[in-house]
């Protein structure tokens, strides 16, 4: 990855301690000051780093990791997938402003829990801090985000998803799927690895837009079991490439974020980094 991503990463950094700065505010809004102190910055340097990142002021993006966020999004840009099929269910196309094509392992090849599939993997820096990614020679099969669970965890994790697979650290051919991830130009191309069930979700969620949120309901609706949100939010749960299949856009009917596997704090920050860039 390039110089850019590497600075995102370490912002990714700044930006959980500012996280964290906010939540133990208690709802008091912190001022531009104060959470520069709290980052050991000068408000100067902060709030230069804090725009590069995200695109927004301080000020503003604090207002994206309120705990009523998820309430707001659900109200002003609530995609219902009524129309998924004709958004992106077809396979291929321009999805969630990057170029991202997949294609799903069949049913057959899933039940042989990865025999004789080779996946490569490798570490690299991202707007969300260190992620690990997975790969065939289709595309990624796996994007998981490590800040939270740790490296170990995440490997382990993904590795027990397929396991008769043989896995090569092999980062090279994955690094330009990877760049065009996180908006460093290419297509990136996905190569999804699950049950039948769980691909039909995760197709799903590939019509929500950037910058919008959907239901576990609203998921099970469009995907032609609407009594199964249960399903669904273990389906979503296991999503294995996290922000490329955006498992991070569906939350409760209530409003509520719900789980992420890769951590919460994780998630509150991509619907904020989302949402500020949409608005930007």
């Amino acid at each position: 990855m390039d110089g850019q991503t590497e600075d995102h990463g370490y912002h990714y950094h700044v930006m959980r301690r500012a996280i964290e700065a906010i939540d133990a505010a208690g709802g008091r809004e912190l001022s531009l000051e104060e959470l520069a102190s709290d980052m050991q910055m000068s408000p100067a340097h902060f709030q230069r780093l804090f725009s590069r990142w995200v695109g927004v002021s301080p000020k503003r993006y604090q207002q994206y990791l309120t705990l009523d966020h998820a309430r707001h999004l659900l109200r002003d840009r609530h995609s219902t997938l009524e129309a998924a099929a004709d958004a992106g269910l077809s396979g291929s196309g321009r999805l969630h402003d990057l170029f991202l094509r997949w294609e799903a392992m069949t049913p057959g090849e899933f039940a042989r829990r990865g025999e004789g599939l080779m996946i490569r993997y490798g570490w690299f820096d991202s707007p969300f801090g260190r992620v690990l990614a997975m790969g065939t020679e289709r595309g990624l099969c796996g994007l998981s985000f490590t800040e939270e669970t740790g490296d170990e965890t995440a490997m382990d994790d993904m590795t027990a998803r397929w396991p008769e697979a043989e896995f090569v650290e092999d980062p090279a051919p994955l690094a330009d799927w990877v760049a065009a991830a996180f908006g460093q130009g290419g297509e990136a191309r996905l190569h999804m690895i699950g049950a039948p069930f769980q691909i039909k979700v995760w197709e799903a969620l590939l019509s929500v837009p950037s910058g919008h949120v959907t239901t576990y309901s609203d998921i099970a609706s469009a995907i032609g079991h609407p009594k199964a949100v249960r399903a669904v939010g273990t389906a979503v749960g296991r999503n294995p490439i996290g922000w490329l299949i955006p498992c991070h856009r569906a939350l409760r009917k209530s409003g509520g974020l719900g789980g992420y596997h890769w951590g919460l704090p994780v998630k509150r920050a991509m619907l904020a980094y989302e949402a500020a860039r949409t608005e930007a």
